[in-house]
């Protein structure tokens, strides 16, 4: 796993073609520097990095091949080292030094007879190495010569040097003469100066010459300006090349809600190592794998690309992809690189992953780097991990921490804490903070206070609020209301929402309806089993029930164990049934008695009646009058009946 690191020289720097005169243009990165979360302005970096190309002037010769160069004699004292054939990299840098500095005398030669194009290509050569001294003469000469890339060449010399105005001067004289890269850096500089307009019509003369740096910079323009004609530009700019074009295209459209288009300009963009591009395509393909092992796979090579081209997020997030993928060590790794270069989000995964393996040291260094960060989850993520410490002064202390940053849900845990010792007037403010934020349990929360104070209305429209942020036990109140006031259509409705919203008892209720309406038993065993599976034991019995019915009996008997191990007494009593009719009567008895202790009529009953039949009045007598006390009201009928007929034998 390589580390993450900075960006490579020049990976995303801005660059300027400000520069016209080259023998032949320069391979260059036209990219600009990262642009911030809200907008991001082209740099004014007019730098020699590139070159507009201008025809070649003759002057004399041709360069010379290696078979033209005369070896020197190793033997002559003072004579420069012999090129090694044998070493092609120290032999082509050499030959190319040498070929340098033939041109340049060539060149130089040339401009001092006269030649303004010889004189704006040595300027060219002279200013590309940084001799600003010995190039801005001969930029000069070129430039009042009339020639209009020594005159953007100039420009870009005298603005190196601190002298903005006189560079503005030659970039537009450059431009008026038809010089694309003196239009874009005019443009720019003319930005620079709060003259917009005029920066616009400069961009677009580039921009209309096919310089993609210049349709780049319009589109800059006009987005800050909220132009919908922005995108034009950057796609122009994209068209030709421009990464940074091609990403802030894809941003566009996502925007704009159309996920492939965005997809397609963010791998226009990330193909050319642009890494944020990588990772917003990272996260479009994870986003639409749902299942696919192929797309998750691809998620992860874009992540991975971008994670090494220096962005701790893709990082961070290649950590949750493994984590889901079941590799954990891995993960760790990946968010361990993430934070260490600075990414809260993935301190905040270490430390939680720290936590629940109890090791509470190192998760609380984790979340405390996360702050370090300006995540404030980290304060937050402290305050629970105090608190399940049993360290509630702690645990306020940081919650309060992340309320005032505007966590949200600091907001709301802080106000349980308030409320859990009686403070509900300093508890209902922060709820109702955390409500306005958007924290859903606030919003239940204060629906829960409101029903308190018996204010219904208002508390439904909090639990109402709560709700459609997919709060289930919020639609479980409002379907409960709803079935009261004898709505059960609204009522399935609500019930519906709390049951996909993680609601058991939602679900239990859902399936109940259905069931009673009985046009839809397939619907209703789904929930039952829904809230069977969350552990809602009425549910179990349900499912136990049905299994019965089906004469699936083993599956019944597991249903009804698991509900009775968690205390439900009708399950125990329908398992002591289950086992009475498979012989299996000391172990039906054992259940039986669970049962009737927990307060179960029949169950009573049951054991009433057995122990008559073993002969045990006295056991009997006690177990009917418990079966009285329990009832329901037929079974306390029978019992009282079933002690009428043992009273004369208890008196015989």
């Amino acid at each position: 796993m390589k580390l993450i690191g900075r960006n490579q020289p020049g990976s995303d720097a801005t660059r300027s073609s400000a520069l016209d005169g080259a023998t032949e243009p320069l391979t260059t990165d036209t990219e600009t520097a990262p642009v911030p979360a809200q907008r991001g302005l082209a740099r004014t970096g007019f730098g020699p990095e590139s070159l507009e190309p201008v025809p070649l002037p003759q002057v004399g010769g041709r360069y010379p091949a290696p078979a033209d160069l005369t070896m020197p004699d190793p033997a002559e004292p003072g004579a420069p080292a012999v090129l090694d054939p044998t070493d092609p990299q120290s032999f082509e840098n050499e030959l190319a030094a040498r070929e340098s500095a033939a041109l340049e005398q060539r060149h130089r030669a040339a401009a001092e007879a006269g030649d303004p194009n010889a004189a704006s290509q040595l300027g060219v050569l002279l200013l590309r190495r940084g001799d600003l001294d010995d190039a801005e003469p001969h930029l000069r000469s070129a430039a009042a010569a009339g020639l209009r890339a020594a005159a953007n060449n100039l420009g870009v010399l005298l603005h190196q040097r601190g002298h903005r105005a006189e560079a503005g001067q030659w970039w537009r004289q450059a431009a008026v003469a038809g010089s694309a890269p003196a239009a874009h850096a005019l443009g720019l500089f003319l930005r620079d100066q709060g003259d917009e307009e005029a920066a616009e019509y400069w961009l677009h003369v580039a921009a209309d010459h096919g310089h993609s740096l210049g349709a780049y910079a319009l589109g800059d323009l006009m987005e800050h300006r909220r132009d919908v004609r922005a995108e034009r530009w950057f796609k122009l700019a994209a068209d030709a090349g421009h990464r940074e074009a091609a990403y802030r295209l894809a941003r566009m459209r996502e925007a704009a809600g159309d996920k492939e288009s965005a997809e397609t300009w963010y791998r226009t963009a990330a193909v050319r190592s642009h890494a944020r591009a990588a990772l917003r395509l990272g996260v479009l393909v994870e986003q639409r794998a749902d299942g696919d092992q192929a797309l998750r796979e691809e998620a992860a090579r874009w992540y991975r690309q971008s994670a090494q081209n220096g962005e701790p997020r893709a990082a961070c997030a290649l950590g949750f992809l493994l984590r889901d993928a079941g590799d954990l060590p891995s993960a760790a790794e990946w968010w361990q690189e993430a934070a260490e270069a600075g990414d809260g989000n993935a301190a905040n995964a270490l430390g939680a992953l720290h936590a629940g393996r109890g090791e509470d040291g190192a998760a609380e260094r984790w979340y405390r780097a996360a702050l370090e960060a300006g995540d404030h989850n980290g304060a937050f993520n402290l305050g629970l991990l105090c608190a399940g410490a049993g360290r509630d002064a702690q645990a306020e202390q940081w919650y309060r921490r992340a309320a005032y940053a505007g966590h949200r849900e600091a907001c709301n845990a802080l106000a349980v804490v308030l409320l859990q010792r009686g403070d509900e007037a300093g508890a209902v403010p922060w709820f109702s903070k955390a409500a306005e934020a958007g924290s859903v349990d606030g919003a239940f929360n204060l629906g829960v206070l409101h029903a308190g104070r018996g204010e219904q209305q208002q508390a439904h429209e909090w639990y109402a609020r709560a709700a459609a942020g997919g709060h289930g036990e919020a639609a479980l109140q409002l379907a409960v209301a709803k079935e009261q006031r004898g709505d059960l259509p609204a009522a399935m409705e609500r019930y519906r929402q709390a049951a996909e919203g993680g609601s058991a008892e939602g679900a239990f209720r859902l399936a109940s309806l259905l069931d009673r309406r009985g046009d839809a038993g397939e619907q209703a065993e789904h929930w039952y089993a829904v809230a069977a599976d969350a552990g809602h034991s009425r549910a179990q019995v349900r499912m136990g029930v049905r299994a019965a019915e089906r004469g699936a009996l083993e599956i019944a008997e597991s249903w009804y164990r698991r509900a009775a191990e968690s205390g439900s007494r009708s399950a125990a009593f329908n398992l002591g049934l289950l086992l009475a009719r498979q012989e299996r009567e000391p172990e039906a008895m054992l259940w039986y008695t669970r049962a009737a202790d927990a307060g179960h009529g029949r169950a009573a009953l049951r054991l009433a009646l057995l122990a008559l039949r073993r002969g045990e009045p006295v056991q009997a007598e006690s177990w009917c009058r418990r079966a009285a006390d329990y009832g329901p009201a037929e079974v306390a009928e029978r019992a009282a009946r079933l002690l009428d007929a043992l009273h004369p034998e208890m008196t015989a």
